[in-house]
């Protein structure tokens, strides 16, 4: 049986990619900040373990436990939405920790079991906001094109070592946690001068309440991933994720 290590599963992408996997038959290590309040059920095949990816000591108790793994899946991430103005260095700071730090020391912390295998999968979260840059995101799209970049460098690294390494690009999914998370880290008050830009934008995503891009689509995207060694390196999810796609494609054709 084939064990995946997943972050970030209190909600949306990393809660439903959890459930995909055990329903088709996966043990799953399903990772938190916080175990407390938690939706995932109760299962013989899912072991629900409290991880920061932020803390070193907190990530090599968590693998240890974990035993081996096959599929990595780096999912856990945060949001800072507003305008640079108005954002502190400490917010920033610590969308970097989390969302490419943390990237690579959990990375950083599986490989050599997988290298000693010669096998396995490293599967990174990452946005299509780095294909198509939206207003008042700059510090997350720089932090997620940074995972980018991490990934395909690193894809090509493993080959030598028999590990698989892929990316997946969500679009706009404001039917998860993370526009609260988002607005949560805006500190200060924006000038005034971003107002009009700050309606607008939050009007939209109001606008879009079912969104699109469905946590679903994204732990789909993950199982071709982790499953598939044919698939793309770069696994667009979603309807609008796939479109930006195609459009950037096009562009550099």
């Amino acid at each position: 049986m084939k064990t995946v290590f997943i972050t970030g599963c209190s909600s949306g992408f990393g809660l439903v990619t959890a459930e995909l996997f055990l329903d088709r038959g996966w043990q799953v290590i399903a990772s938190m900040r916080s175990l407390e309040g938690s939706s995932l059920e109760k299962h013989e095949r899912l072991r629900a373990l409290p991880l920061d990816v932020t803390d070193i000591a907190s990530i090599r108790r968590a693998i240890e436990v974990a035993g081996p793994i096959d599929v990595l899946v780096n999912n856990a991430g945060v949001g800072l939405f507003g305008a640079l103005e108005a954002a502190s260095m400490a917010s920033v700071r610590q969308i970097f920790e989390i969302n490419i730090l943390g990237t690579i020391a959990m990375t950083q912390a599986v490989l050599p079991q997988m290298r000693a295998r010669r096998s396995g999968v490293i599967v990174n979260v990452s946005s299509m906001v780095t294909e198509h840059p939206l207003p008042l995101l700059s510090t997350y799209t720089a932090s997620k094109a940074a995972v980018n970049a991490f990934t395909e460098s690193l894809a090509i690294e493993l080959q030598e070592v028999g590990v698989r390494a892929h990316l997946v690009l969500p679009g706009r999914a404001p039917s998860t946690r993370f526009g609260e998370s988002a607005r949560s880290l805006l500190q200060g008050p924006a000038p005034e001068a971003y107002a009009s830009l700050l309606q607008k934008v939050v009007g939209g995503m109001t606008d879009q309440a079912d969104g699109l891009t469905f946590p679903s689509d994204v732990a789909d995207a993950i199982w071709r991933a982790a499953t598939d060694p044919g698939s793309p390196m770069r696994l667009p999810a979603g309807a609008d994720a796939v479109a930006v796609a195609a459009r950037s494609s096009g562009a550099r054709a």
